[in-house]
């Protein structure tokens, strides 16, 4: 019983260390996704290759997106986005498309993490949602462009909340609508939010091999490492230890 108590004890040490690095993957919805051709996001195009979705940031009924490179060190966009649905929940990483302009990079309109019905809509700048709603026929929700701008400058989120003013300003920005016509109209979740749009495409990506490890990660591998240590130990002597 001694042995079994020990062995317990061990296991449970592991997964309650584990269990917050496990929660954060789940909060951020971190996500590796690939794209075979261009995209754009809210103020810049992603060229085709793999990058790093995840929630950096939320407040209210908003969130603040960045995506990054793999090794999490390069920010390319950080985003605002609203409430979107989907009926049915997939159970791989979807990503829902805009129309686009002839000749233009395809916008993305949303991202929903798999198992989820309620996804993260891309809020882009005044101008940018104009051409989108002109091509879509649909009003598409906006923000002012310098909020978009100002956040093209945000370097990758580590406090929650973040204390970065242009974040600040980001997740405090009136989202409005804008129609066909270019006009800016009362922001309607009802007009904006597609329920019924099964569209989409899986994304996902595998993680990146052998990158290589930035300081920021150390702190947590040495922890593990000791943790796993100290579990080693306490098997060894429960079985070895005691009669």
């Amino acid at each position: 019983m001694k042995r079994i108590g020990l062995l317990a004890a061990g296991l449970g040490l592991a997964l309650v260390s584990l269990a917050p690095f496990a929660n954060a993957q789940v909060s951020s919805k971190k996500t590796y996704i690939s794209f075979s051709q261009p995209v754009r996001v809210p103020g810049v195009t992603l060229t085709p290759g793999s990058y790093v979705f995840k929630l950096a940031d939320s407040q209210s009924n908003r969130h603040i997106v960045q995506i990054l490179n793999p090794r999490e060190d390069k920010v390319y966009a950080t985003v605002l986005a609203i409430p979107d649905y989907r009926t049915r929940p997939a159970s791989k990483t979807i990503i829902t498309f805009t129309e686009s302009a002839p000749g233009r990079p395809t916008p993305i309109k949303a991202w929903f993490y798999p198992g989820d019905n309620t996804g993260n809509r891309f809020v882009y700048s005044k101008e940018e949602a104009a051409e989108l709603a002109r091509a879509y026929q649909q009003p598409v929700p906006a923000v002012p462009p310098e909020v978009v701008s100002n956040a093209a400058k945000v370097e990758p989120i580590t406090t929650v909340p973040s204390k970065d003013p242009a974040v600040v300003a980001m997740a405090e920005a009136p989202v409005k609508a804008v129609d066909p016509k270019g006009t800016e109209t009362v922001y309607k979740p009802a007009e904006i939010n597609d329920a019924n749009d099964e569209s989409g495409f899986d994304a996902t990506a595998p993680p990146a091999k052998k990158l290589p490890q930035t300081a920021s990660s150390m702190p947590l591998l040495a922890l593990l490492g000791l943790t796993l240590m100290a579990t080693s130990f306490l098997v060894r002597f429960a079985w070895k230890g005691l009669p």
